[in-house]
């Protein structure tokens, strides 16, 4: 796409979403020039325009917080961006791993769920046990326990599949997917980790496919 096409504002700015390429979070919200934003597509890395210092500024230039830019997609009007980014280290100034974490709304009908909630909590109780809690059960026997479970899960899973019942299915789907998680924090593999790996099988099977058609 041709950058003349972009809509810049009055003051030559455009709002650039950024967005956690792994959990698809919106990390902060910022603003670019054309020159930030010819400078981040080169670097491959985020650099935007800092409205209150009017200058340029690079994203972890003195934090080491750095983006490492994976897409940057305009929508339908030309006048704003989605910036998809690995992150190295939090996306806000306040040490927060985004900028949107206060609180101002949410339906008592769809409470707020994601896996990387998940895991920071069941990290605290790995690293701040609570008496009563099985996943501080779970974390004190160790290692063994929690690969059997693992298994115990896997099986049911099976079972649950095979017998083509699938809400039980969906049950224990979730119950695995919550004993892996365990499994993850006691190794210290985050959900990244696992999603990078998924993205490295993507392009792969991408490859192969585009193989098959010639």
């Amino acid at each position: 796409m041709n950058l003349d096409q972009l809509k810049f504002d009055e003051k030559g700015l455009i709002p650039a979403v950024v967005q956690d390429y792994y959990s698809k979070k919106v990390l902060t919200v910022a603003y670019m020039n054309r020159e930030s934003l010819e400078i981040s597509m080169k670097e491959g890395r985020t650099c935007f325009y800092s409205r209150s210092r009017q200058e340029l500024w690079r994203k972890g230039e003195t934090s080491g917080n750095t983006q490492e830019i994976v897409s940057i997609r305009a929508d339908c009007d030309m006048d704003a961006l989605v910036v998809e980014v690995i992150k190295k280290g939090p996306a806000c100034h306040t040490g927060e791993e985004s900028c949107f974490f206060q609180d101002i709304y949410q339906s008592e009908d769809h409470p707020s769920f994601s896996m990387d909630a998940l895991y920071a909590l069941l990290k605290g109780r790995k690293w701040h046990p609570k008496e009563g809690s099985y996943t501080t059960y779970l974390f004190e026997k160790g290692v063994d326990k929690i690969l059997k479970k693992v298994g115990e899960e896997c099986t049911e899973v099976i079972i649950g599949g095979k017998g083509g019942d699938k809400k039980e299915t969906i049950f224990e789907i979730a119950d695995l997917y919550y004993h892996v998680m365990v499994l993850m924090v006691e190794m210290g593999i985050t959900p990244a980790e696992v999603f990078a790996q998924l993205a490295s099988r993507h392009v792969v099977d991408h490859k192969v496919k585009q193989e098959k058609m010639q």
